[in-house]
Formats: C-alpha cells, structure tokens, sequence
C-alpha cells in the first residue's frame, strides 16, 4: 500500500458465536433483529460456542505483539512496513466449530455436519477508505483478494465441497490409526475459501463450456429429484448470465446443501436444500448471480 502501518487486522468471526457478542447482543435488542439469530447464541452450551483464538503470530519472521476484541484480531507489526513493500505472516490459531445458526457451523438444522464458510482468521481488507475491521454482526462482509492453497484433512468418507480446484487426493493414517483423507484445493483471485463436509453428501456434475457445475446434496429420496432437475436449471441460468453479462471467470461451480438459507462464497454456494424444486431454483439463481455481481 501507499501508507506506513505499523498494526494490521484480521477477523475471528468465530468468535461472534458465545454469549455476549456484539452479534448475540444485536440479535436480542435491536428492532428489527434476524429472526434466524434471535436468542439461538446465548442459550448455546459451551461446547457449541464459536471460538478462534490465537497463539501465536509471527511477521518479518519475528513474534508480534496480538490482542482479541471480539471477532477481530489487533496485530501491532514488530517494525513498520513500509510503502510498497511486504511482509510474511505465520498464524498458529485454534478453533471450535460453533452449531450451525447463522452461515457457519457444525450440524445444520438438515443433519448437515459441516458447512465451514468464514471458518479461518481472515486480513481484513485495507483500501483507500483505511481498514474495513468491521466487528461480524451476520451481515455482508468486505474482503481482499488473494489465492489460497488449502489441504483439508477429514475423516474418512467424508465427501467434500470446496471453493478452488482439488489438486490432489490421498489416504492418511490419522489417530490411533483411523483412516483419513487429505485433499488440496487450490483457487486463484478470489476473496474468500469455504468448504463443506458430510458422509452422506453426493455429486452431480453437469458442464456448462468449460466450467464444472457440481451440485452437492445429502442423499435423500424426498429431495433427490428436485437436486437432478436443478442440475438443469443451475446450467442454464449459468449459460444465461455467461451471455448476458459476461463469462464466469473460475473453472468449477458448487451448489452445496449446508448453511441456513442460501449464502455465496467463491466458488460455492451453501443452501438448504429440503425445499420445493421453484424455491431450490430460486435460491440457487440469486446466488448464483452474486458469482458476477460482487464476486467477479
């Protein structure tokens, strides 16, 4: 950047997941509060509370000064970093998986396991406006962009639905010798990496061009049939808006059954997806488009 900074920010959205956060408190007193928050976060157990927190960061190679405010992460930088140049960050962090109430979470009201969007401590974005360390309250979010190269390491049998490309698959030994499977996903220029996993997930995959269109859903025989008919549906809205507006940048596509509702991220999409075949194309439409308007 053009500026001197001597401290940079990062978000723990986690965080906003326990009782007493700026989003639990928001959701129990404003006047208009989201009726899918309400009062879901302060009567969580501790064990399915939200949390990140951090031990460890490290900048020009030396351990840097850190503070916790709620969901974001005040780093003050050993020495300054200077216009136009960089710096190198290593994060130690750990994490607990909050139940699933708004976007992120473990076990989402559909048997779920694992719908992991906003799940990493992220920079916040710094532009002409300064930074964008916004506390996460559940609304839209501002990110940078930035490619990621991630390796997921789940149980195996798990099927997984990421934001990227899978590079490369393989079988591990994890604890006490149970079977696990590390996968690598890598995504060029976008803002964001979500993923999601379940046992019980299954994949259609139709080709619109070039681009893989993957749609993922429990298998279900209530809602096997409106998942391949939107197979369709998802394509042609594709081929539509590549027309219309312009190409999608990014080789592959996912539809995912996971989250609350229906939420974009690069890549992917997480929606619920016990619903009529009209509501499961509308949904998957609307977050679709947002691929292009803001993610492209």
């Amino acid at each position: 950047s053009p500026e001197t900074l001597d401290k940079v920010f990062w978000h723990l959205f986690f965080n906003a997941f326990q009782p007493g956060s700026m989003m639990d408190v928001r959701s129990r007193t404003i006047e208009d509060p989201d009726r899918r928050v309400g009062s879901r976060i302060v009567e969580l157990p501790e064990d399915e509370w939200g949390w990140i927190h951090m031990e460890r960061v490290k900048a020009f190679g030396q351990d840097a000064e850190f503070e916790e405010d709620g969901t974001v992460l005040v780093v003050n930088l050993p020495k300054a970093l200077r216009p136009g140049k960089s710096v190198t960050f290593e994060l130690a962090w750990t994490a607990q998986v909050p139940r699933q109430i708004r976007r992120s979470g473990w076990m989402n009201k559909e048997g779920v396991e694992y719908s992991m969007t906003q799940w990493y401590p992220r920079l916040c974005e710094f532009d002409h406006h300064g930074w964008h360390s916004n506390p996460y309250i559940g609304r839209e979010f501002h990110g940078i962009w930035g490619d990621f190269e991630v390796t997921l390491d789940v149980p195996e049998g798990y099927v997984v639905a990421a934001t990227g490309v899978k590079t490369s698959e393989k079988s591990v030994d994890g604890p006490q010798g149970t079977p696990r499977t590390q996968s690598t996903y890598k995504a060029e220029d976008v803002i964001d990496f979500a993923w999601a996993a379940d046992p019980d997930f299954m994949t259609e995959t139709v080709a619109v061009g070039d681009v893989d269109l993957n749609l993922v859903h429990q298998a279900n025989p209530e809602i096997d049939s409106n998942w391949t008919a939107l197979a369709g549906y998802a394509a042609k809205a594709m081929a539509f808006i590549n027309e219309d507006i312009g190409p999608y940048a990014y080789p592959q596509y996912t539809v995912v059954q996971g989250g609350d509702g229906g939420m974009e991220y690069p890549m992917i999409t997480l929606i619920t997806g016990e619903r009529s075949l009209r509501s499961l194309v509308g949904v998957t439409v609307h977050e679709m488009a947002h691929s292009w308007f803001q993610a492209m």
